[in-house]
């Protein structure tokens, strides 16, 4: 259920909800140890989107334009969804991902998509608190 209702609001780009659910996610499944860690997030977001390979092909570290974005969604043929970029920052601001999206030109590997495409940031900090921009872009 949680699933579900993070892929929605994030199609929704309800950017506050999505931070909530993250941080709440992220608490609950990621060691103390481990915790700020943007490996460990990484991980932990490729749990909380688990439904949404469902409606996706989901790929960490997808070697794109001048770097590696943390996590690319590319729709399956038969879903009439937006493509997702999803870049993470562990003491940055979540502007400063989305910043990095645009920058480093992580949506090249999207060429033949053509459609919507999320640009989601999503940060944390020390004090565990997370935000998140979502930007739309059409390709």
């Amino acid at each position: 259920r949680q699933s579900d209702e993070l892929l929605s609001a994030t199609l929704a780009c309800d950017s506050d909800r999505v931070a909530e659910i993250l941080e709440e996610v992220h608490q609950k499944n990621t060691s103390i140890i481990a915790y700020n860690n943007e490996l460990s997030l990484s991980v932990t977001l490729s749990l909380a989107y688990y439904s949404a390979r469902n409606d996706y092909e989901i790929f960490r570290e997808l070697p794109s334009g001048k770097g590696y974005a943390d996590l690319t969604f590319i729709p399956r043929k038969s879903v009439d969804s937006p493509a997702m970029v999803i870049e993470l920052k562990y003491n940055k601001s979540a502007e400063t991902a989305l910043e990095q999206i645009k920058a480093k030109n992580y949506t090249e590997k999207l060429a033949a998509f053509s459609g919507e495409i999320l640009l989601v940031g999503i940060s944390y900090d020390e004090s565990k608190g997370h935000s998140c921009v979502i930007e739309k872009s059409i390709k």
